[in-house]
């Protein structure tokens, strides 16, 4: 939410002039929300937009404005974005778990994690969580627990414990509209970085390639190796399942996830279904639309009162 104020400086100035600059001031602040989205890297030969949302998860439990959970939250997500200027992951915790014993009624205990993608740079990593910080209280307003997943950064908070502990469900998929059918080498390509992904048991950014055919899979930094490798395994497994004979598929579970794609097909438009967070982002499109637009209508009614104060006088 933003408010415009003009100050007349002198009556010489027209209202034609003051509305067109108001106009003009509105399309900047269009084309500044718009480069937030647009703003991409060529990272290991495939172009990366690292701000693109995913999907994002809200708790139906709400708290209240004004209680002591809002200040931990905001200390939290402040927290957050300081560590990722110097670490792609890092792990919270505020308080501890009395189950909701307290006076307020509502767990003290807040936990939260964050987590770059493993090939983008500290720069980059650090503007994706800050914008990922910046759309959460959006998207979930007054939530006790929220995650957000844009396509390069990954942030989470509970008022439960969930630190380390194991999450193979589905958040969300989506596979290439175009497939392929009786390309045995593409299929034997495919399968040689899905293989090679889940072979390489450690918890880092892993990532594979075989002839035009690239992937990278990657778990949340708050698993063991054990429980990474489990979870890239069913995060494979799934992927050949949903996507079959895409060109390209993006598999999400609750800490892992993986994506393959053949050369030049990385940015495909894929086809929607209803259990990802598509809806979301373009709720998110509309809001800051109407919002620029209201921003503006009040802008210009303004000028025309004036306007017509200046006559009546």
């Amino acid at each position: 939410m933003f408010t415009i104020t003009l100050q007349f400086q002198s009556n010489s100035i027209h209202h034609r002039t003051i509305i067109l600059l108001a106009f003009r001031l509105t399309l900047l602040f269009l084309f500044s929300s718009s480069s937030i989205i647009l703003i991409s890297s060529s990272v290991h030969g495939y172009t990366t937009r690292s701000h693109i949302f995913i999907y994002a998860t809200c708790s139906q439990e709400k708290y209240q404005p004004n209680t002591p959970f809002e200040p931990n939250l905001n200390s939290l997500l402040s927290s957050i974005v300081t560590s990722s200027s110097d670490a792609s992951y890092n792990s919270f915790s505020i308080g501890n778990n009395n189950n909701g014993t307290s006076s307020s009624s509502l767990p003290s205990l807040l936990e939260g994690l964050y987590q770059c993608r493993g090939d983008l740079d500290p720069i980059e990593c650090s503007k994706c969580v800050q914008n990922s910080v910046n759309q959460i209280g959006l998207i979930c307003p007054y939530s006790l627990g929220a995650s957000l997943q844009l396509e390069g950064c990954y942030i989470r908070y509970e008022h439960v414990d969930f630190l380390g502990k194991l999450d193979t469900s589905l958040r969300y998929k989506k596979c290439n509209k175009n497939v392929v059918s009786n390309d045995v080498e593409f299929f034997r390509r495919r399968d040689d970085v899905l293989g090679d992904l889940q072979a390489r048991t450690n918890s880092d950014f892993r990532v594979s390639s075989s002839g035009l055919v690239q992937g990278y899979a990657q778990c949340l930094g708050d698993l063991s190796v054990e429980d990474c490798n489990s979870c890239i395994e069913e995060v494979v497994m799934k992927m050949k399942r949903f996507c079959g004979s895409a060109i390209s598929g993006n598999v999400f579970l609750g800490q892992c996830y993986s994506r393959y794609w053949e050369s030049g097909h990385y940015n495909d438009e894929y086809q929607p279904d209803s259990s990802n967070g598509d809806q979301v982002g373009k709720s998110i499109a509309i809001i800051v639309g109407v919002v620029l637009g209201l921003a503006f209508l009040v802008v210009v009614l303004s000028i025309c009162k004036q306007a017509m104060l200046k006559r009546v006088h």
